[in-house]
Protein backbone atom coordinates (compact mmCIF):
# COMPACT_ATOMS: atom_id res chain seq x y z
CA UNK A 1 0.00 0.00 0.00
CA UNK A 2 1.53 3.52 -1.18
CA UNK A 3 1.26 6.51 1.35
CA UNK A 4 -1.27 8.82 0.38
CA UNK A 5 -0.91 11.92 -1.24
CA UNK A 6 -0.01 14.68 1.45
CA UNK A 7 2.62 17.91 1.49
CA UNK A 8 5.45 16.22 3.30
CA UNK A 9 5.31 13.31 0.99
CA UNK A 10 4.56 14.23 -2.44
CA UNK A 11 5.67 17.72 -2.54
CA UNK A 12 4.41 19.74 -5.94
CA UNK A 13 6.77 19.12 -8.90
CA UNK A 14 6.51 23.06 -9.80
CA UNK A 15 6.55 24.81 -6.87
CA UNK A 16 9.65 27.02 -6.83
CA UNK A 17 11.52 25.51 -3.67
CA UNK A 18 11.41 22.32 -6.20
CA UNK A 19 13.29 24.38 -8.90
CA UNK A 20 15.17 26.38 -7.29
CA UNK A 21 16.69 23.57 -5.43
CA UNK A 22 16.85 21.32 -8.73
CA UNK A 23 18.57 23.91 -10.18
CA UNK A 24 21.19 24.40 -7.31
CA UNK A 25 21.47 20.41 -7.41
CA UNK A 26 22.41 20.71 -11.54
CA UNK A 27 25.32 23.33 -10.79
CA UNK A 28 26.82 21.50 -7.60
CA UNK A 29 26.73 18.58 -9.75
CA UNK A 30 29.15 20.27 -12.40
CA UNK A 31 31.24 21.83 -9.87
CA UNK A 32 34.85 19.40 -10.07
CA UNK A 33 35.97 17.46 -7.27
CA UNK A 34 36.78 19.85 -4.00
CA UNK A 35 40.73 18.46 -4.77
CA UNK A 36 40.74 19.67 -8.33
CA UNK A 37 38.98 22.91 -7.25
CA UNK A 38 42.17 23.74 -5.24
CA UNK A 39 44.19 22.66 -8.06
CA UNK A 40 42.24 25.03 -10.58
CA UNK A 41 42.76 27.60 -7.72
CA UNK A 42 45.91 27.66 -7.51
CA UNK A 43 46.51 27.80 -11.43
CA UNK A 44 43.86 30.99 -11.25
CA UNK A 45 46.67 32.60 -8.87
CA UNK A 46 49.93 31.74 -10.78
CA UNK A 47 48.19 33.46 -13.41
CA UNK A 48 46.75 36.34 -11.51
CA UNK A 49 50.14 36.77 -9.68
CA UNK A 50 51.74 36.84 -13.10
CA UNK A 51 48.68 39.34 -14.81
CA UNK A 52 49.29 41.81 -11.32
CA UNK A 53 53.16 41.49 -11.06
CA UNK A 54 53.76 45.07 -12.82
CA UNK A 55 50.93 46.77 -11.74
CA UNK A 56 51.32 49.24 -8.94
CA UNK A 57 49.17 49.60 -6.32
CA UNK A 58 49.05 52.64 -3.60
CA UNK A 59 47.62 50.61 -0.53
CA UNK A 60 50.93 50.35 2.13
CA UNK A 61 51.97 47.07 3.32
CA UNK A 62 52.10 47.37 7.07
CA UNK A 63 55.19 44.80 7.23
CA UNK A 64 57.40 46.55 4.79
CA UNK A 65 55.85 50.24 4.88
CA UNK A 66 55.87 50.09 1.14
CA UNK A 67 53.09 49.88 -1.05
CA UNK A 68 51.84 46.29 -1.46
CA UNK A 69 53.50 44.21 -4.34
CA UNK A 70 52.37 40.98 -6.20
CA UNK A 71 54.92 38.87 -6.43
CA UNK A 72 54.37 36.93 -9.94
CA UNK A 73 55.09 33.17 -9.22
CA UNK A 74 55.40 31.93 -12.96
CA UNK A 75 58.79 33.90 -12.39
CA UNK A 76 61.80 30.82 -12.51
CA UNK A 77 63.19 31.22 -9.01
CA UNK A 78 59.40 31.87 -7.54
CA UNK A 79 58.59 28.84 -9.61
CA UNK A 80 61.72 26.49 -8.98
CA UNK A 81 61.01 27.29 -5.16
CA UNK A 82 57.31 26.21 -4.84
CA UNK A 83 58.41 22.64 -6.36
CA UNK A 84 61.28 22.21 -4.17
CA UNK A 85 58.89 23.02 -1.19
CA UNK A 86 56.34 20.97 -2.44
CA UNK A 87 56.89 18.06 0.15
CA UNK A 88 57.51 20.45 2.84
CA UNK A 89 54.28 22.72 2.19
CA UNK A 90 52.38 19.52 2.37
CA UNK A 91 53.84 17.89 5.27
CA UNK A 92 53.92 21.23 7.55
CA UNK A 93 50.06 21.68 6.62
CA UNK A 94 48.35 22.72 10.19
CA UNK A 95 45.57 20.29 10.01
CA UNK A 96 46.68 17.15 8.06
CA UNK A 97 48.38 15.72 11.57
CA UNK A 98 45.92 17.34 13.94
CA UNK A 99 43.13 15.44 11.85
CA UNK A 100 45.49 12.13 11.54
CA UNK A 101 46.16 12.04 15.06
CA UNK A 102 43.29 12.66 16.80
CA UNK A 103 41.57 9.64 13.96
CA UNK A 104 44.08 7.08 15.58
CA UNK A 105 42.36 7.17 18.96
CA UNK A 106 38.62 8.06 17.60
CA UNK A 107 39.59 5.34 14.92
CA UNK A 108 39.97 2.55 17.94
CA UNK A 109 36.50 3.78 20.08
CA UNK A 110 34.73 3.33 17.18
CA UNK A 111 36.29 -0.12 15.77
CA UNK A 112 36.05 -1.67 19.51
CA UNK A 113 32.23 -0.51 19.52
CA UNK A 114 32.66 1.92 22.16
CA UNK A 115 31.22 5.19 20.79
CA UNK A 116 28.45 2.73 19.31
CA UNK A 117 27.55 1.06 22.86
CA UNK A 118 27.55 4.51 24.61
CA UNK A 119 25.40 5.92 22.84
CA UNK A 120 22.70 3.15 22.59
CA UNK A 121 23.19 3.13 26.63
CA UNK A 122 22.78 6.83 26.56
CA UNK A 123 19.26 6.23 24.75
CA UNK A 124 17.97 3.35 26.24
CA UNK A 125 17.27 4.68 29.67
CA UNK A 126 15.85 8.21 28.16
CA UNK A 127 11.84 8.87 29.34
CA UNK A 128 10.16 9.35 26.61
CA UNK A 129 9.10 13.10 26.98
CA UNK A 130 12.55 13.65 26.42
CA UNK A 131 13.19 11.38 23.62
CA UNK A 132 13.58 14.50 21.19
CA UNK A 133 15.65 16.66 23.11
CA UNK A 134 18.13 13.46 24.16
CA UNK A 135 18.14 12.26 20.79
CA UNK A 136 19.35 15.54 19.49
CA UNK A 137 22.08 15.93 22.08
CA UNK A 138 23.24 12.26 20.90
CA UNK A 139 23.61 13.54 17.75
CA UNK A 140 25.42 16.44 18.48
CA UNK A 141 27.76 13.93 20.83
CA UNK A 142 28.61 12.05 17.78
CA UNK A 143 30.88 14.20 16.53
CA UNK A 144 33.60 13.37 18.23
CA UNK A 145 33.55 10.24 15.94
CA UNK A 146 33.38 12.12 13.35
CA UNK A 147 30.54 10.98 10.60
CA UNK A 148 30.18 8.14 12.74
CA UNK A 149 27.10 10.01 13.73
CA UNK A 150 25.17 9.88 10.04
CA UNK A 151 25.24 5.76 9.87
CA UNK A 152 24.69 5.56 13.74
CA UNK A 153 22.34 7.92 15.24
CA UNK A 154 20.38 8.61 12.65
CA UNK A 155 18.94 5.69 11.60
CA UNK A 156 18.50 4.89 15.37
CA UNK A 157 17.09 7.90 15.70
CA UNK A 158 13.89 6.31 13.29
CA UNK A 159 14.34 2.64 15.37
CA UNK A 160 13.23 4.74 18.86
CA UNK A 161 10.69 7.17 17.51
CA UNK A 162 9.00 3.98 15.74
CA UNK A 163 9.65 1.44 18.80
CA UNK A 164 8.03 4.08 20.76
CA UNK A 165 4.93 4.57 18.61
CA UNK A 166 6.37 7.79 17.03
CA UNK A 167 6.83 8.60 13.68
CA UNK A 168 9.92 7.60 12.61
CA UNK A 169 10.68 10.13 10.00
CA UNK A 170 10.34 12.56 13.04
CA UNK A 171 12.88 10.37 15.02
CA UNK A 172 15.48 11.38 11.66
CA UNK A 173 14.49 14.37 11.26
CA UNK A 174 15.42 14.85 14.99
CA UNK A 175 18.88 13.10 14.85
CA UNK A 176 19.81 15.13 11.22
CA UNK A 177 19.18 18.60 12.96
CA UNK A 178 21.57 17.39 15.57
CA UNK A 179 24.51 15.32 13.47
CA UNK A 180 23.88 17.96 10.75
CA UNK A 181 22.30 20.69 11.42
CA UNK A 182 23.83 21.06 14.77
CA UNK A 183 27.59 20.17 12.75
CA UNK A 184 29.64 22.78 14.16
CA UNK A 185 28.64 22.50 18.02
CA UNK A 186 29.90 20.23 20.73
CA UNK A 187 28.33 19.02 24.19
CA UNK A 188 31.21 19.60 26.26
CA UNK A 189 33.56 17.06 24.44
CA UNK A 190 35.60 19.03 21.85
CA UNK A 191 34.71 17.12 18.18
CA UNK A 192 37.84 16.37 15.56
CA UNK A 193 36.39 19.69 13.36
CA UNK A 194 37.75 21.72 16.35
CA UNK A 195 41.68 21.22 15.68
CA UNK A 196 40.97 21.00 12.15
CA UNK A 197 39.08 24.41 11.66
CA UNK A 198 41.75 26.07 14.36
CA UNK A 199 44.40 24.84 12.08
CA UNK A 200 43.13 26.10 8.62
CA UNK A 201 42.41 29.51 10.61
CA UNK A 202 46.16 29.77 11.68
CA UNK A 203 47.06 29.05 8.17
CA UNK A 204 44.56 31.90 6.79
CA UNK A 205 45.51 34.05 9.86
CA UNK A 206 49.05 33.71 8.68
CA UNK A 207 48.19 35.48 4.84
CA UNK A 208 47.58 38.96 7.33
CA UNK A 209 49.67 41.49 6.28
CA UNK A 210 50.01 42.64 10.19
CA UNK A 211 53.33 41.74 11.63
CA UNK A 212 51.76 40.54 14.51
CA UNK A 213 50.16 37.57 12.83
CA UNK A 214 53.42 36.23 11.91
CA UNK A 215 53.18 34.77 15.68
CA UNK A 216 49.57 34.00 15.99
CA UNK A 217 49.14 31.01 17.70
CA UNK A 218 45.53 29.48 17.16
CA UNK A 219 43.73 27.57 20.27
CA UNK A 220 41.80 24.32 19.01
CA UNK A 221 39.59 25.04 21.45
CA UNK A 222 39.12 28.96 20.57
CA UNK A 223 35.59 28.25 19.89
CA UNK A 224 34.71 25.44 22.79
CA UNK A 225 32.58 28.07 24.81
CA UNK A 226 30.54 29.26 22.17
CA UNK A 227 30.21 25.97 20.18
CA UNK A 228 28.82 24.33 24.29
CA UNK A 229 26.46 26.75 24.63
CA UNK A 230 25.25 26.35 21.28
CA UNK A 231 24.71 23.06 21.71
CA UNK A 232 21.77 24.02 24.38
CA UNK A 233 20.34 26.30 21.61
CA UNK A 234 19.94 23.54 19.06
CA UNK A 235 18.73 21.14 21.28
CA UNK A 236 15.97 23.28 22.47
CA UNK A 237 15.25 24.29 19.01
CA UNK A 238 15.33 20.77 17.86
CA UNK A 239 12.61 19.73 20.51
CA UNK A 240 10.30 22.32 20.00
CA UNK A 241 10.58 21.96 15.69
CA UNK A 242 10.38 17.83 15.85
CA UNK A 243 7.30 18.28 18.44
CA UNK A 244 5.33 21.20 17.45
CA UNK A 245 6.30 21.25 13.76
CA UNK A 246 7.09 18.34 12.44
CA UNK A 247 5.59 15.29 14.07
CA UNK A 248 2.08 16.96 13.28
CA UNK A 249 3.24 17.35 9.67
CA UNK A 250 3.68 13.74 9.38
CA UNK A 251 0.52 12.58 10.47
CA UNK A 252 -0.76 11.65 7.43
CA UNK A 253 1.98 10.55 6.33
CA UNK A 254 1.63 6.80 6.42
CA UNK A 255 4.85 4.11 7.32
CA UNK A 256 4.44 1.65 4.57
CA UNK A 257 7.85 0.19 5.37
CA UNK A 258 8.06 -4.17 4.82
CA UNK A 259 7.25 -4.72 8.73
CA UNK A 260 9.49 -7.75 8.32
CA UNK A 261 12.56 -5.83 7.30
CA UNK A 262 12.05 -2.61 9.70
CA UNK A 263 14.93 -2.53 12.18
CA UNK A 264 14.76 -2.90 16.24
CA UNK A 265 17.39 -1.27 18.67
CA UNK A 266 18.87 -4.11 19.98
CA UNK A 267 19.46 -4.03 24.27
CA UNK A 268 22.94 -3.56 25.53
CA UNK A 269 24.53 -7.41 26.41
CA UNK A 270 25.84 -8.22 29.77
CA UNK A 271 28.78 -8.33 27.94
CA UNK A 272 28.83 -5.09 26.05
CA UNK A 273 27.28 -3.14 29.97
CA UNK A 274 30.22 -4.81 31.72
CA UNK A 275 33.06 -3.44 28.64
CA UNK A 276 31.23 0.16 29.03
CA UNK A 277 31.92 -0.03 32.58
CA UNK A 278 35.30 -0.87 32.63
CA UNK A 279 35.80 1.68 30.04
CA UNK A 280 33.98 4.52 31.59
CA UNK A 281 36.21 4.11 34.83
CA UNK A 282 39.18 3.78 32.92
CA UNK A 283 38.44 7.32 31.10
CA UNK A 284 37.52 8.48 34.57
CA UNK A 285 40.96 7.21 35.60
CA UNK A 286 42.90 9.11 32.83
CA UNK A 287 40.73 12.16 33.31
CA UNK A 288 41.46 12.04 36.82
CA UNK A 289 45.33 11.62 36.52
CA UNK A 290 45.80 14.74 34.04
CA UNK A 291 43.64 17.13 36.23
CA UNK A 292 45.93 15.65 39.53
CA UNK A 293 49.12 16.21 37.18
CA UNK A 294 48.35 19.53 36.06
CA UNK A 295 47.02 20.97 39.47
CA UNK A 296 50.52 20.06 40.91
CA UNK A 297 52.24 23.65 41.56
CA UNK A 298 54.84 23.46 39.10
CA UNK A 299 53.18 21.02 36.62
CA UNK A 300 55.22 20.38 33.30
CA UNK A 301 51.67 20.89 31.56
CA UNK A 302 51.55 24.84 32.80
CA UNK A 303 53.40 27.33 30.62
CA UNK A 304 56.05 29.72 31.24
CA UNK A 305 53.65 32.45 32.93
CA UNK A 306 52.38 29.51 35.31
CA UNK A 307 48.72 29.08 33.52
CA UNK A 308 47.28 26.16 31.72
CA UNK A 309 44.72 27.76 29.36
CA UNK A 310 47.59 29.71 27.69
CA UNK A 311 48.46 28.93 24.18
CA UNK A 312 52.06 28.08 24.63
CA UNK A 313 51.34 26.09 27.88
CA UNK A 314 51.78 22.49 27.20
CA UNK A 315 48.55 21.30 28.02
CA UNK A 316 47.21 23.09 25.47
CA UNK A 317 49.49 22.26 22.85
CA UNK A 318 48.81 18.64 24.01
CA UNK A 319 44.98 18.70 23.32
CA UNK A 320 44.68 16.83 20.36
CA UNK A 321 47.29 14.20 21.71
CA UNK A 322 44.78 14.52 24.72
CA UNK A 323 41.83 13.35 22.31
CA UNK A 324 43.55 10.42 20.97
CA UNK A 325 44.53 9.17 24.81
CA UNK A 326 41.31 9.70 25.72
CA UNK A 327 39.33 7.39 23.02
CA UNK A 328 41.95 4.75 22.76
CA UNK A 329 42.07 4.11 26.46
CA UNK A 330 38.66 3.67 26.71
CA UNK A 331 38.51 2.08 23.59
CA UNK A 332 41.10 -0.35 24.15
CA UNK A 333 39.44 -1.25 27.41
CA UNK A 334 36.33 -1.94 26.11
CA UNK A 335 37.14 -4.26 23.33
CA UNK A 336 39.12 -6.20 25.65
CA UNK A 337 36.45 -6.81 27.91
CA UNK A 338 33.29 -6.69 25.87
CA UNK A 339 35.56 -9.37 23.60
CA UNK A 340 35.53 -7.14 20.38
CA UNK A 341 38.86 -7.27 20.00
CA UNK A 342 41.63 -10.00 20.90
CA UNK A 343 44.73 -8.97 20.68
CA UNK A 344 47.23 -5.51 19.75
CA UNK A 345 46.33 -6.43 16.00
CA UNK A 346 42.83 -6.00 16.64
CA UNK A 347 43.80 -2.20 17.97
CA UNK A 348 45.94 -1.57 15.10
CA UNK A 349 43.60 -2.83 12.86
CA UNK A 350 40.85 -0.06 14.51
CA UNK A 351 43.67 2.86 13.71
CA UNK A 352 44.52 1.22 9.87
CA UNK A 353 40.85 1.00 9.35
CA UNK A 354 40.02 4.82 10.36
CA UNK A 355 43.34 6.17 8.62
CA UNK A 356 41.98 4.22 5.61
CA UNK A 357 39.14 6.19 5.54
CA UNK A 358 41.30 9.19 5.65
CA UNK A 359 42.54 8.90 2.47
CA UNK A 360 40.44 11.29 0.52
CA UNK A 361 41.37 14.15 3.06
CA UNK A 362 44.99 13.32 2.37
CA UNK A 363 44.46 13.77 -1.18
CA UNK A 364 42.37 16.71 -0.36
CA UNK A 365 44.77 18.26 2.04
CA UNK A 366 47.55 18.26 -0.41
CA UNK A 367 45.75 20.31 -3.01
CA UNK A 368 44.86 22.82 0.05
CA UNK A 369 48.18 22.79 1.07
CA UNK A 370 49.78 23.97 -2.00
CA UNK A 371 46.85 26.76 -2.94
CA UNK A 372 47.04 28.51 0.05
CA UNK A 373 51.15 28.27 0.37
CA UNK A 374 50.75 30.02 -3.38
CA UNK A 375 47.83 32.12 -2.15
CA UNK A 376 50.17 33.90 0.19
CA UNK A 377 53.10 33.76 -1.50
CA UNK A 378 52.19 35.38 -4.40
CA UNK A 379 50.63 38.23 -1.79
CA UNK A 380 47.10 38.53 -3.37
CA UNK A 381 46.05 37.46 0.23
CA UNK A 382 47.46 40.47 2.11
CA UNK A 383 46.17 42.64 -1.07
CA UNK A 384 42.62 41.26 -1.14
CA UNK A 385 42.88 41.81 2.89
CA UNK A 386 43.65 45.41 2.88
CA UNK A 387 41.54 46.61 -0.14
CA UNK A 388 38.48 44.47 1.52
CA UNK A 389 39.48 46.31 5.06
CA UNK A 390 39.54 49.77 3.11
CA UNK A 391 36.02 49.39 1.64
CA UNK A 392 34.44 47.69 4.72
CA UNK A 393 36.06 51.21 6.40
CA UNK A 394 34.64 53.02 4.02
CA UNK A 395 31.24 51.48 4.57
CA UNK A 396 31.49 51.95 7.96
CA UNK A 397 29.00 48.99 8.62
CA UNK A 398 28.10 47.75 12.10
CA UNK A 399 30.82 44.74 12.71
CA UNK A 400 27.21 42.93 13.46
CA UNK A 401 26.44 42.90 10.17
CA UNK A 402 29.67 42.05 8.76
CA UNK A 403 29.36 39.25 10.83
CA UNK A 404 25.82 38.12 9.58
CA UNK A 405 27.26 38.56 6.00
CA UNK A 406 30.05 36.17 6.94
CA UNK A 407 27.28 33.69 8.30
CA UNK A 408 25.14 34.46 5.12
CA UNK A 409 27.98 34.22 2.64
CA UNK A 410 28.75 30.51 4.29
CA UNK A 411 25.74 29.06 3.92
CA UNK A 412 24.81 29.90 0.37
CA UNK A 413 28.52 28.55 -0.06
CA UNK A 414 27.26 25.55 1.70
CA UNK A 415 24.82 24.46 -0.78
CA UNK A 416 27.96 23.81 -3.46
CA UNK A 417 30.42 22.53 -1.78
CA UNK A 418 29.96 20.23 0.69
CA UNK A 419 33.39 19.92 2.71
CA UNK A 420 33.61 22.54 5.79
CA UNK A 421 37.28 21.98 5.59
CA UNK A 422 37.40 22.85 1.80
CA UNK A 423 34.80 25.75 2.65
CA UNK A 424 36.85 27.35 5.11
CA UNK A 425 39.88 26.84 2.95
CA UNK A 426 38.66 28.71 0.19
CA UNK A 427 36.64 31.69 2.36
CA UNK A 428 39.05 32.03 5.23
CA UNK A 429 42.39 32.61 3.40
CA UNK A 430 40.10 35.51 2.44
CA UNK A 431 37.88 36.31 5.10
CA UNK A 432 40.27 35.89 8.30
CA UNK A 433 42.82 38.16 7.09
CA UNK A 434 40.85 40.59 5.68
CA UNK A 435 38.69 40.85 9.55
CA UNK A 436 42.20 41.26 10.90
CA UNK A 437 43.02 44.26 9.29
CA UNK A 438 39.50 45.42 11.02
CA UNK A 439 40.55 44.63 13.90
CA UNK A 440 38.66 41.28 14.24
CA UNK A 441 39.83 37.93 15.81
CA UNK A 442 40.51 35.02 13.85
CA UNK A 443 38.50 33.29 16.37
CA UNK A 444 35.51 35.61 15.85
CA UNK A 445 35.67 34.82 11.96
CA UNK A 446 35.95 31.24 12.53
CA UNK A 447 32.77 31.41 15.01
CA UNK A 448 30.59 32.89 12.43
CA UNK A 449 31.90 30.39 9.63
CA UNK A 450 30.81 27.68 11.51
CA UNK A 451 27.23 29.58 12.21
CA UNK A 452 26.59 29.06 8.37
CA UNK A 453 28.14 26.19 7.72
CA UNK A 454 26.02 23.98 9.81
CA UNK A 455 22.73 25.73 9.24
CA UNK A 456 22.66 24.45 5.64
CA UNK A 457 24.03 20.94 5.50
CA UNK A 458 20.70 19.51 6.21
CA UNK A 459 19.09 20.90 3.66
CA UNK A 460 21.66 20.22 0.20
CA UNK A 461 21.72 17.43 -1.71
CA UNK A 462 25.15 18.30 -2.54
CA UNK A 463 26.09 17.28 0.96
CA UNK A 464 27.55 13.18 0.61
CA UNK A 465 25.56 11.74 3.03
CA UNK A 466 22.29 13.01 2.25
CA UNK A 467 21.46 10.48 -0.11
CA UNK A 468 21.74 7.73 2.72
CA UNK A 469 19.53 9.87 4.80
CA UNK A 470 16.86 9.78 1.94
CA UNK A 471 17.43 5.76 1.96
CA UNK A 472 17.16 5.39 5.52
CA UNK A 473 13.41 7.39 5.00
CA UNK A 474 12.57 4.88 2.50
CA UNK A 475 12.90 2.27 4.66
CA UNK A 476 9.48 3.34 6.51
CA UNK A 477 8.55 5.78 4.01
CA UNK A 478 8.64 4.78 0.44
CA UNK A 479 7.64 7.03 -1.27
CA UNK A 480 10.70 9.51 0.37
CA UNK A 481 12.89 11.71 -2.01
CA UNK A 482 15.15 13.97 -2.06
CA UNK A 483 11.98 16.81 -2.01
CA UNK A 484 10.68 15.14 0.83
CA UNK A 485 13.74 14.94 3.06
CA UNK A 486 14.35 18.85 1.79
CA UNK A 487 10.60 19.80 2.82
CA UNK A 488 11.40 17.91 6.18
CA UNK A 489 14.71 19.44 7.21
CA UNK A 490 13.82 23.08 5.57
CA UNK A 491 12.32 24.94 9.06
CA UNK A 492 15.47 23.64 10.97
CA UNK A 493 17.39 25.30 8.71
CA UNK A 494 15.95 28.79 8.75
CA UNK A 495 15.31 28.60 12.39
CA UNK A 496 19.16 27.40 13.08
CA UNK A 497 20.62 30.14 11.17
CA UNK A 498 18.25 33.14 12.16
CA UNK A 499 18.39 32.47 16.02
CA UNK A 500 22.31 31.16 16.04
CA UNK A 501 23.02 34.37 14.22
CA UNK A 502 21.29 36.15 17.06
CA UNK A 503 23.29 34.01 19.45
CA UNK A 504 26.27 34.40 18.36
CA UNK A 505 25.80 38.66 18.09
CA UNK A 506 24.32 38.20 21.88
CA UNK A 507 28.19 36.47 22.73
CA UNK A 508 29.70 39.15 20.85
CA UNK A 509 27.65 42.11 22.38
CA UNK A 510 27.95 40.54 26.10
CA UNK A 511 31.91 39.93 25.36
CA UNK A 512 31.23 36.13 26.44
CA UNK A 513 34.51 34.36 25.72
CA UNK A 514 34.34 32.12 22.61
CA UNK A 515 37.03 29.67 24.03
CA UNK A 516 39.97 29.10 25.40
CA UNK A 517 42.80 31.31 24.35
CA UNK A 518 40.49 33.57 22.05
CA UNK A 519 39.77 37.00 21.71
CA UNK A 520 37.20 39.11 19.62
CA UNK A 521 39.61 42.09 18.70
CA UNK A 522 43.10 41.32 17.11
CA UNK A 523 45.90 41.80 18.04
CA UNK A 524 44.04 40.38 21.13
CA UNK A 525 44.24 42.89 23.93
CA UNK A 526 44.12 40.00 26.94
CA UNK A 527 48.07 38.76 26.20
Amino acid sequence: MSAPTSPATEPSRNSWLDRSLNTIERVGNKLPDPAVLFALFMLAVWVISWALSGVSFSEIDPRTGQPIQIINLLDGTAFTGFMAKMVSTFVSFPPLGVVLVAMLGLGVAEYTGFINAGLRSILSFTPKMLLTPVLVAVGILSHVAVDAGYVLVIPLGAVIFYAAGRHPLAGIAAAFAGVSGGFSASLFVPSSLDPLLAGLTQASARLSADPAAASLVINPLNNYFFTTASAFLIILIGWFLTDKVIEPRLKATVVDGDPASLPTMEDLTAQERKGLRFAMLAMLLTAAALIVSASMEGSAWRGTDGTLTHSTAPLMQSIVALILVFFLVPGVVYGYVAGTVKNHRDVIQGMSKAMSGMGYYIVMAFFCAQFIYAFGQSNLGALFAIKGANALKEMALPMGVTLMGIVLLTAMVNLLVGSASAKWALIGAVMVPMLMQLGVSPDLTQAAYRVGDSSTNIITPLMPYFPLIVVFCQKYVKSTGIGTLIALMLPFSVTLMVLWTAFLLGFWALDLPLGIGSSYNFPANNG
